[in-house]
């Protein structure tokens, strides 16, 4: 299950440095948790095609983490604003949130 909540979360990062195709089917599967048979009917494609499409979005998607880094900053700044938040009057609390939710945007 954490596999698929990272491969989910570097999509939300590097989803669109796929390409179209590769987003469709990544998005298919691990969003909307379609078999790779029904991904493949749905697109007029073979199953292996999806299958090797799944595996080479995910090779790239770990390499520009791995380059960019972006989700494990995102993380540790989560991590961050929730021990400051613990320790924060109510005033700097509610920057914090905003903080929160600037960077989901």
């Amino acid at each position: 299950m954490d596999d698929l909540f990272l491969i989910n979360d570097l999509l939300d990062f590097y989803g669109v440095l796929l390409t179209e195709k590769q987003r469709k089917i990544c998005s298919d599967y691990y969003e909307y948790d379609n078999s790779l048979q029904e991904i493949a009917e749905s697109m007029g494609i073979s199953r292996s095609a999806v299958h090797d499409t799944l595996k080479r979005s995910r090779k790239e998607l770990e390499e520009y983490e791995e380059k960019m880094h972006l989700l494990a900053s995102y993380q540790k700044r989560m991590k961050l604003y929730e021990q400051i938040k613990k320790q924060a009057s109510k005033e700097i609390s509610k920057l914090i949130d905003d903080c929160i939710n600037t960077e989901m945007e």
